[in-house]
């Protein structure tokens, strides 16, 4: 009986991605089917002085990144990539780091410092109640 051939390496790799894995309930990215939550109304993320001047924080259990400005001012954005929906789960000073594709975002603008995303982080009100920061979509 004549040997079999062995398998490619694109066959094993194709046979692979379309076994669907029971329930994870994933999509590409690592993502849920329903997405990451974002905010959809008003979040608490924590006390004002978390964040430094000129510097950044994300805040992970929420998706927002809040930065603060020289002269103080607070900018907020949604942390969910505007590629593939991933959220971002990495801060290097003010730049944000999507873990699935590389794209790299300015925590202070929100805008991309490298694709493959191209839309800018979407832009969050921010403010300051009572020593906490309070972030929400902009109406």
């Amino acid at each position: 009986m004549p040997a079999r051939p062995a398998a490619s390496r694109r066959t094993v790799l194709r046979g692979a991605a379309l076994t669907p894995v029971a329930g994870l309930g994933l999509t590409a990215c690592g993502r849920t089917e329903e997405g990451p939550a974002r905010p959809t109304g008003p979040v608490e993320l924590g006390p004002e002085n978390e964040v430094a001047e000129e510097g950044a924080k994300l805040y992970r259990d929420h998706n927002v990144v809040v930065s603060r400005s020289a002269d103080g001012t607070l900018r907020a954005y949604d942390s969910v990539c505007t590629h593939a929906g991933c959220p971002i789960n990495k801060l290097e000073g003010t730049k944000l780091i999507c873990p699935c594709h590389g794209s790299e975002f300015d925590a202070t603008t929100g805008k991309v410092l490298r694709e493959p995303a191209v839309a800018p982080l979407k832009a969050l009100t921010v403010e300051v109640r009572n020593g906490t920061m309070v972030a929400e979509p902009q109406a």
